[in-house]
């Protein structure tokens, strides 16, 4: 090996910068740097650097200086553990990738500084660090923690650490020269190692442990501490003591660095023995402190004393192979294979360390490798290697790598199975059939077991399947027919396998039970990691879920074949090409993912799928799978739960017993009679194995116990049996008990049985018949007594045991019981009333001989009844009643019997009996006997019918002729007509109807046989008059099928030729249609055919045809029709007729005027000499301008109408005055004022009025106030009113201007001030333009405003001309208070000051009860008594002094910082909209609220009222801006209202979702507060993912924001998390905190702790749009895709779902969420009205 220098990855500084850390991730992709600057640099493979982050020191209160120790990444490349001499060790999380975020996931404070750091390969979730009091302890990256592995047992400081290449175990250097080890295999053996002979500064372990230091010595132990070889550089006179060594990463070569030099050795494994390969002087290198090779042995990295790393390449060699991969010799046994397209990578190693020979790759993904004697093989997708001994490879190896998890090697007739990953033949097999279909290989690892399976073919009809682990034969199938195709499930339990007949088969392997699934199939496939089947049979998708059912299948119907199963993403799809199209079966994913639950013994998982399923056929026998599955591991909480859902409430009770028995019983000490025993018992019980409970019982000598289970399971006997084994002393007490159970539960005959068997006949009878079993009884009876005579027997019993049996109509039983004791005569009456006619007769014969003819005839009539009628017969022949006997004859079709016993009846009586029989005979087809009886019956027409159905034609007709009439006889040679017609023996039958006067049925049968030429002959000679008709029927026939020259033939033998040229027409057949037209129509009719032939063609064809015809006119306007304007203008200019060009040239404007294309149009409307409708074209297109030039041109008429027209246009857009100019252009004044008038501007319509028509001047005005005085609009009317009066303001009519304000009615607005306004204006315009009229109009305007109850006002209005008497002589009239009033202020005129409360600008309403309310005021508000400022101003009822009196009161407040007591005193007044400060306040104190660390209900409600007013009161005219400002801060206070009331009542979903929706609201609310607020109530819902992003953002706030502090500018943040979001990012940063520093430790304390938790997915949640289906952030309410919006929540600001809004007050609301609200605060949080859940 040579190194070669590639490239200094860092440059050397002038001074000492040491390089304290250098690690290389085990993936090869980065490069951990750090040196003395404590910065981490991360390089790429190629040493390009791509990242850079600073280290932080463990207590930076404390301000302690630290440096970097050691670095080490993690086995799975995505954490980097740094040791700092601060006594601590952090652990970054980078991810394994560029670009991820970074973060510290973990950190271990230590008591002693730490020195070194390590992290072995097998290790995943520990490092492992040495410290200066001599510890070596373990940092466990799961729970936070560590833990001391080992310590020097003097403390001598840890100086040197490493871990050894398996990864196994670790090795320390101590100060004092030991070596100590620790292994992690087994319990954890440690102990000391070696002795080293100095400080070992320089340790590492690979194929051997090397150790250096600064004796100039190079020690070689082994693993037992032996010295193997040691290298004596001492003579050296430039060496100084070695200071760092590594290993590359097959452990055969190490290196070992010193000052400016390093050395090189060798493993020799030839020797066996450490070889010097080199050394390699360095200039200026100084002191190397760290070594690292990269995983992959290709490259060195050398770190040194002034800060420099460089990179050395140390590959022996380099191959191209095909193009696509290169390979790279690290050493003779570590090839490095390289992707090139990619650059992905897999290091190729011999474990043995044999050298590499060959190496092939196949597919681009498999590889293969010799030695000499060993096999490599390796999946360079799943990265996993396999080395196998093979010895003598020839390269004739035959490898299958269909399966993904094993590779299949053929070899001289075997076949070996190598599963990747291993290095050992997974098992080997001898067959010829080596196609992947014919070979089926399964490993399935599950908790309990690791089974490996395979399923191959012996010969074409023989499968043997083989367990892999044992070797031994599962099953051998023999098969019928070829095999063609087999698979395994994953599993390995079940066989699916078709042969050459298409059939597929499903073969269990532990019962061996084979199963045909489906007769023909074309395809069949086990889903991907599962047991579901799918198959396809003709033209039908099927689906087998639960395999050990497979009579239970879903069917789809399919058009196409099945290509191929797709399963990702969590959705499984069957792909079905259908020719053009491809379509996809989604199957039902919870099924399938049952099965491989099941697969995995995960039975919770199995449960959480099966839960939201209904139960159906196929789900109940999954239930039962599990709980079958969980009864045989004993998992019988599991099994208990499966019990319950399947409804066996038994099964399931008795599980909860055990399972209830087991945790109160549980000891792990007990003997086996305690808990174990119980169960063992209980769960043989459940099994209903009760020999096994009782042999348990007996085990422990728990005789009474096993005695009591089988009473309780009321198995009596073998509790009698068992005790009486026993001699248990209490057998006869159990006797009785059984006997006591058997009567308390209803068992009469059991408990009867028992006093039997114990002889107690008497006590059996009685408890026979209290339970209702008479019979048992009766037998009873006969065994106590034998005798007949009834003195002999007990005659009670005897009648009790009568009346059972009478109770539950045992008739026949009560025969017998009676004849038994010799009541004959009672017992005929019982079997006569029981039916029992055997019994009955037998007992007459013997007893009453007389009665047995009359019981013979009652038997006959009970069988009739019974419909066993055949039984009866003879019955009724015995009783001599041969009527009942025939008719029970005929009903038993005993015909022969009713034939015999009809000749023995009167003829007329048997006439009926005989029409049946020979109906009977009919059916029969044995028509001689049927003849005979048809005529004895009398109706020998039936006869003859019979001869003609059955066509003997001879027969019936010597029939007919003996017994019909003439006519009957011509119906007869009807019939035989059409006998004949079906026989096509045509002219017989035509002279068999003609016979029978019926030629209609001749013709219609040459009709129905298409030969029309005999019909037509048939209808001319008997049917003339529907000749023509015919026809034309014939002919609509032909043409129907198709018969062209026949049907024309029709028609014109018809006389319908033009339904013949119809015909052709329709089938576009011109030519002939106009043959027939010309031949039978003349020329005119052949001109029309061709005329409509023209217009069928189109085009050029059509124009042509009619200029053939001479129809050149009607060709114009053909062409025309069809746009062909270019054959029209040919055909016009050819006519020579000018007036048909003109109209070609106007169709041809009109079609370019539709076109768009209006230049060419106006071209060819002024050649069609109509320039009007060129400038109507430009009119209609606003085209000013060109209509102008057509007009000024061509048509200056119409210039005046062009200006009105663009006129109205102008004022449609509410452009007045242009629109006026163009009005005053086309002389139409009159439109002008129109368009003034009828848009209210009556000033602009008087002023054209007295420019352009003087006339109309007086007529306006007139107008202008009759239309003012008559509108209902309030508001317009005073508009028009002000509008009026300023017009006459500035025409100088002061006057009149001083009228129009005095004629403002009271009730021309709702708000009084602005008509106090105008009138106050009409008192200025007097005092300033006509002082003569000032009083007067003073004292009008006085008078006014005590009609509206301003009095103070109308003194103001006195005072204000200094009329003070006046003032005074009305005061007096309203009361004190107003004359006190005025007396004050004109004191304050007397002395100069001004009138206090002219800010307020009071109305006359607000004087109070007493006293001066101005004064009062002015000295509550000076003393801050704003209570008593309410209460005084209250009195005045002037809205706008309330308000400016609120707006006092809540500035106060907003000073001193009472925020929400300031949104609370604004919300109790109305708002001022009109006033620009009061809105500026209104917005201060909304943000304030918002702003607020702390949630005051108050002020919070507070401030959502005062929003909502003003929101809801702003007027058209206020500024969009400001309106959208405000609905914005309207929203933000609700959702922070409705968020604090869900919190408070324990609704933490919506109070999560409330709060995450006001993110959106960032700059109302500030940053941090919105999202530590928002993070911090997902917390509280268990959403951790959205807490831990929300929170995570919080923390990068703050520390933007100190970072703010401490420069300029704003601090820009990374807005990665949040790019597809709603949420705002263009923000300004707090000013500061919202919450102290003690909560913001906390804080990242949590984040911390939650980044280290793998269950947690540290990114936002997601909702798919229902308009394109991508996934998008769940809050936003805009799809960032496709933008498409979604109203959001009134409760929680979530966009609402489809399908589930409701809006019970107007506002849109989800429903769960609504009803969740609803429920708990039973109202509306937007309206306040009360409500219901809507359901």
């Amino acid at each position: 090996m040579q190194l070669k220098f590639l490239k200094q990855v860092t440059s050397p500084v002038e001074g000492v910068n040491k390089i304290n850390g250098l690690a290389w991730s085990p993936n090869c992709k980065k490069l951990a740097v750090s040196g003395q600057d404590k910065v981490v640099y991360v390089y790429d493979e190629n040493g390009e650097r791509k990242d850079k982050f600073s280290t932080k020191a463990g207590d930076s209160a404390a301000g302690v200086a630290y440096q970097v120790r050691g670095m080490a990444f993690s086995p799975d490349s995505t954490k980097l553990a740094i040791a700092q001499s601060d006594s601590i060790v952090f652990v970054y999380k980078l991810g394994a990738d560029w670009g991820e975020k970074k973060s510290i996931c973990n950190k271990f404070m230590q008591s002693s500084r730490v020195t070194s750091l390590c992290w072995p390969g097998r290790r995943h979730q520990e490092c492992v660090f040495g410290l200066l009091d001599g510890k070596v302890r373990l940092g466990q990256l799961r729970n936070n923690k560590s833990a001391t592995l080992y310590e020097h047992p003097n403390s001598s400081s840890v100086v040197s650490l490493t871990a050894a290449a398996r990864g196994n175990a670790v090795l320390s250097g101590h100060l004092d020269g030991s070596l100590y080890y620790f292994s992690f295999d087994g319990n954890g053996s440690q102990g000391k190692l070696a002795q080293h002979s100095c400080v070992p500064t320089a340790i590492a372990w690979g194929e051997s442990i090397v150790a250096a230091g600064g004796d100039y010595k190079v020690v070689f132990y082994d693993t037992a501490g032996n010295t193997l070889q040691f290298f004596d550089h001492s003579g050296d006179e430039n060496l100084h003591e070695f200071s760092s060594a590594s290993f590359n990463p097959t452990g055969e070569t190490v290196v070992v660095g010193s000052y400016n030099k390093f050395y090189i050795y060798r493993l020799n494994r030839q020797r066996g023995l450490w070889e010097e390969h080199a050394s390699k002087n360095i200039d200026n290198m100084y002191t190397i402190t760290k070594l690292a090779w990269k995983p992959d042995g290709s490259k060195l990295s050398v770190g040194g004393l002034c800060g420099n790393v460089d990179l050395y390449d140390a590959c022996i060699k380099r191959i191209k192979y095909k193009g696509k991969f290169e390979f790279t010799y690290v050493s003779l046994s570590q090839v490095i294979v390289k992707r090139l397209s990619t650059g992905t990578r897999i290091t190729l190693t011999s474990s043995f360390g044999l050298e590499i020979l060959r190496i092939n790759i196949k597919d681009d993904q498999y590889l293969t490798a010799y030695t000499a004697e060993t096999l490599l093989l390796g999946d360079m997708e799943s990265c996993k290697l396999s080395e196998i001994p093979w010895r003598g490879g020839t390269g004739n190896e035959k490898f299958i790598f269909e399966n993904p998890t094993v590779c299949m090697v053929y070899n001289a007739g075997e076949l070996n199975m190598v599963e990747y990953g291993k290095n050992d033949i997974l098992g080997v097999c001898r067959t010829e059939h080596i196609t992947p279909h014919l070979i089926s290989v399964r490993l399935n690892e599950s908790a309990a077991q690791y089974k490996r399976t395979i399923a191959y073919l012996i010969d074409l009809q023989t499968i043997c399947i083989l367990d892999l682990n044992t070797g031994v034969t599962l099953a051998t199938i023999q098969h019928e027919h070829k095999i063609d195709w087999l698979e395994l499930n994953p599993q390995g339990t079940h066989l699916l396998f078709r042969n050459k007949k298409c059939r597929l088969h499903l073969y269990k392997v532990e019962t061996q039970q084979l199963t045909t699934m489906l007769e023909f199939c074309k395809y069949a496939q086990w889903v991907p990691d599962s047991d579901v089947v799918v198959a396809q049979g003709r033209d039908t998708l099927c689906v087998w879920y639960a395999i050990d059912t497979p009579e239970k299948v879903t069917t789809f119907p399919i058009k196409g074949e099945i290509e191929d199963i797709e399963r990702s993403e969590g959705k499984t799809e069957v792909i079905v090409n259908e020719g053009m199209n491809t379509v996809s079966y989604a199957l039902d994913e919870a099924l399938i993912g049952f099965g491989y639950a099941i697969q995995r013994k995960d039975y919770q998982k199995a449960i959480s799928i099966l839960s939201p399923l209904q139960l159906t056929g196929e789900t109940q026998t999954m239930w039962q799978q599990l709980s079958a599955l969980a009864l045989q591991e004993q998992q019988f909480e599991i099994a208990e739960q499966c019990y319950a859902i399947l409804g066996n409430v038994a099964k399931s009770r008795y599980l909860h017993k055990v399972n209830k028995l087991m945790k109160e019983n549980k000891d792990p000490d007990d003997d086996g009679t305690g808990s174990e025993f119980l169960v063992r018992v209980q769960l043989a019980a459940l099994n209903q194995q009760w020999q096994t409970c009782e042999s348990l019982y007996l085990d422990q000598g728990k005789f009474d116990d096993a005695i009591q289970l089988y009473t309780d399971i009321h198995k009596w006997q073998e509790a009698l049996s068992l005790s009486e084994r026993t001699n248990h002393p209490e057998h006869d007490s159990l006797k009785e008990n059984f006997y006591q159970w058997l009567l308390q539960t209803g068992q009469e005959i059991e408990a009867g049985d028992f006093k039997e068997k114990e002889g107690d006949h008497l006590a059996a009878i009685n408890i026979y018949l209290n339970g209702d079993a008479p019979t048992r009884a009766a037998n009873a009876f006969k065994k106590m007594y034998n005798s007949r005579y009834p003195g002999q027997y007990d005659q009670g019993v005897f009648e009790n045991i009568l009346d059972g049996l009478q109770r539950l109509g045992l008739h026949e039983k009560i025969g017998q019981f009676l004849e038994h004791f010799g009541h004959f005569d009672r017992a005929l009456n019982a079997y006569r009333e029981g039916h029992a006619y055997k019994r009955a007769t037998d007992l007459c014969r013997r007893e009453f001989p007389s009665d047995v003819v009359r019981l013979e005839e009652e038997w006959g009539d009970w069988l009739v009844k019974q419909r066993q009628s055949d039984s009866a017969v003879n019955h009724f022949i015995e009783a001599g009643q041969a009527k009942k006997a025939i008719e029970a004859a005929l009903a038993s079709r005993q015909w022969s019997r009713v034939a015999e016993i009809a000749y023995s009846l009167d003829r007329e009586v048997a006439r009926d009996y005989y029409y049946k029989i020979a109906k009977h005979y009919e059916s029969c087809r044995n028509y001689t006997e049927a003849e005979k009886f048809f005529v004895q019956a009398g109706v020998a027409q039936e006869a003859v019918d019979m001869y003609a159905s059955a066509n003997h034609w001879e027969a019936a007709h010597r029939i007919a002729a003996g017994y019909m009439s003439k006519s009957e006889v011509q119906e007869l040679y009807a019939k035989r007509g059409r006998e004949l017609e079906a026989a096509s023996k045509f002219k017989e039958a035509e002279k068999m109807y003609l016979a029978s006067k019926a030629p209609e049925l001749a013709i219609d049968m040459y009709k129905s046989n298409s030969m029309f030429e005999q019909m037509i002959r048939l209808v001319s000679v008997y049917k003339k008059e529907d000749l023509a008709e015919t026809h034309k029927h014939l002919a609509q026939e032909r043409e129907a099928e198709g018969m062209l020259k026949q049907a024309e033939h029709h028609f014109v033998e018809g006389k319908f030729w033009k339904n013949a040229v119809q015909m052709y027409r329709a089938r576009g057949m011109w030519d002939d249609a106009i043959r027939v037209a010309k031949l039978h129509g003349g020329s005119s009719a052949s001109k029309q055919v061709a005329f409509a032939w023209a217009v069928h063609l189109g085009g050029d064809e059509g124009t042509k045809l009619l200029q053939k015809f001479g129809l050149v006119e009607q060709a114009i306007d053909y062409a025309l029709e069809n746009g062909a304007f270019e054959h029209a203008f040919d055909l016009a200019h050819n006519s020579r007729t000018s007036q048909k060009l003109l109209e070609v040239h106007l169709k041809y404007a009109m079609f370019l005027e539709d076109e768009g294309r209006f230049k060419e149009a106006e071209d060819e409307f002024l050649k069609a000499e109509k320039p009007r409708e060129a400038i109507d074209m430009y009119l209609h297109q606003h085209e000013w301008g060109a209509a102008m030039r057509v007009a000024e041109n061509f048509d200056m008429h119409s210039v005046p109408e062009i200006f009105v027209a663009n006129g109205r246009v102008l004022a449609e857009q509410k452009d007045f005055a242009n629109a006026e100019a163009m009005f005053l252009k086309g002389k139409d004044p009159e439109l002008a004022m129109q368009m003034y008038r009828e848009v209210g501007l009556w000033e602009d319509a008087i002023r054209v009025a007295e420019i352009h028509a003087p006339n109309r001047v007086s007529e306006l005005q007139r107008e202008l106030k009759s239309s003012v005085m008559t509108k209902s609009n309030a508001g317009v009317q005073l508009q028009s009113l002000i509008s009026q009066g300023q017009m006459l303001e500035r025409s100088g009519q002061f006057i009149e201007a001083i009228e129009i304000y005095l004629d403002v009615p009271t009730d021309a607005s709702p708000d009084l001030s602005k008509i106090e306004q105008l009138w106050t204006k009409a008192v200025s315009l007097a005092q300033t333009h006509v002082p003569q009229k000032s009083y007067e109009v003073v004292d009008i305007v006085a008078s006014r405003l005590m009609e509206i109850s301003r009095h103070e006002r109308a003194c103001d209005m006195y005072m204000s001309c200094g009329l003070w008497n006046k003032a005074l002589g009305l005061a007096s009239t309203i009361g004190p208070d107003l004359v006190d009033y005025v007396e004050h202020h004109k004191r304050s005129q007397d002395s100069g000051q001004g009138m206090p409360g002219d800010q307020f600008k009071p109305s006359a309403g607000s004087i109070g009860s007493s006293g001066d309310l101005y004064g009062q005021l002015e000295l509550c508000m000076n003393k801050e008594d704003w209570k008593k400022v309410e209460e005084l101003a209250a009195q005045s009822n002037d809205p706008q002094l309330l308000a400016g009196l609120a707006a006092q009161h809540a500035q106060t407040k907003l000073q001193q910082g009472l925020h929400a007591d300031a949104a609370f005193i604004l919300s109790k007044f109305e708002v001022n909209l009109d006033d620009l400060d009061l809105l500026e306040l209104y917005r201060q104190v909304a943000l304030e609220v918002l702003a607020s660390p702390k949630h005051d209900k108050r002020g919070e409600d507070g401030l959502f009222t005062l929003l909502f007013r003003i929101v809801e009161g702003a007027s058209p005219a206020m500024e969009a801006s400001v309106k959208d400002e405000f609905s914005k801060l309207l929203e933000a206070a609700h959702y922070t209202k409705v968020m604090g009331e869900c919190r408070q009542a324990g609704l933490h979903q919506l109070a999560a979702k409330q709060a995450t929706s006001l993110l959106r609201y960032i700059g109302a609310i500030p940053a941090d507060k919105a999202f530590y607020e928002a993070g911090t109530c997902m917390k509280e819902a268990g959403e951790l993912n959205m807490a831990f992003v929300f929170l995570n953002r919080y923390l990068d706030l703050t520390e933007a924001m100190d970072d703010a502090a401490e420069q300029t500018g704003d601090q820009v943040l990374d807005n990665g998390d949040f790019v597809n979001t709603d949420i705002p990012y263009d923000f300004h940063l707090p000013s500061g905190h919202f919450l102290d520093e003690v909560k913001r430790e906390e804080v990242r304390d949590w984040v911390l702790t939650v980044s280290m938790d793998q269950q947690v997915d540290q990114s936002l949640s997601l909702r798919t749009c229902a308009n394109c289906g991508i996934d998008t952030y769940a809050a936003s309410l805009k799809c960032h895709s496709c933008g498409s919006p979604v109203e959001a929540c009134i409760i929680t600001g979530y966009p609402i779902p489809l399908g589930e809004k409701v809006s019970p007050t107007g506002q849109p609301a989800q429903k769960e969420d609504w009803n969740t609200y609803i429920l708990k605060f039973k109202k509306c949080p937007w309206t306040g009205s009360n409500q219901n859940p809507i359901y």
